[in-house]
């Protein structure tokens, strides 16, 4: 799986038209608040009050779009996909990989964190760990194109499993910051993206014939 366009059972959000005006503002001032509330209280400070108060709108408007905490937290993680983010493009895997290490290493240790905390209400509101598996989805979609510039720079096998090796370019980040909670390390992200990129030049993520043929 190297660059390959979304299938027909992507479950990404489709896309659709952007409201304008006085909703988009809107939608902006809550979305803004929920981040700035979850930054600062977490999940368990977060309520629907709270963001209606911060963003300056009616709680009535927030309760009739957005319906509970849920909500709130999985148009946040939707909002993403309205951006026209690409993955860097340094000239190399290992500059690749890095440059985008050095990006989600700057989103989990930014304070407040926000990043940080969006992960942990995944695991505690339905609505957002759905979301958070379409972002997770969206984000690893756009990055295969890393992998299919390596193989077609020469640096890697032809049947390199994109999503593996992106994985474990990525992981230690979130490993370490995340789940471990280590003091922040600036040499982490080129560290894990070499890493990644030596083992995948030796073949590690690498396709078997059989897995091809599946």
């Amino acid at each position: 799986m190297t660059g390959a366009d979304p299938g027909p059972d992507d479950t990404r959000p489709q896309a659709r038209r952007r409201p304008g005006g006085r909703t988009a503002r809107v939608r902006r001032q809550v979305l803004d608040a929920v981040r700035a509330e979850l930054g600062e209280h977490g999940y368990d400070g977060l309520t629907t009050d709270a963001v209606a108060a911060r963003a300056g709108v009616h709680r009535t408007t927030v309760y009739r779009r957005w319906g509970d905490v849920g909500g709130l937290l999985a148009d946040v993680l939707d909002a993403a996909f309205d951006d026209d983010w690409q993955p860097p493009d340094t000239g190399s895997l290992e500059g690749d990989l890095s440059a985008l290490n050095e990006e989600i290493y700057a989103a989990l240790t930014t304070q407040p964190p926000v990043m940080a905390a969006l992960i942990a209400a995944s695991f505690r509101s339905e609505k957002a760990a759905r979301a958070q598996q379409r972002l997770w989805e969206d984000r690893y979609a756009r990055c295969e194109v890393v992998v299919s510039r390596a193989v077609r720079r020469g640096e890697l096998p032809a049947h390199t499993d994109a999503r593996h090796l992106l994985v474990a370019a990525t992981a230690p980040l979130y490993h370490q910051l995340v789940l471990l909670r280590t003091a922040p390390d600036p040499h982490l992200p080129g560290r894990a993206a070499r890493t990644a990129a030596l083992a995948a030049a030796a073949g590690a993520f690498a396709e078997s014939p059989s897995a091809r043929d599946a």
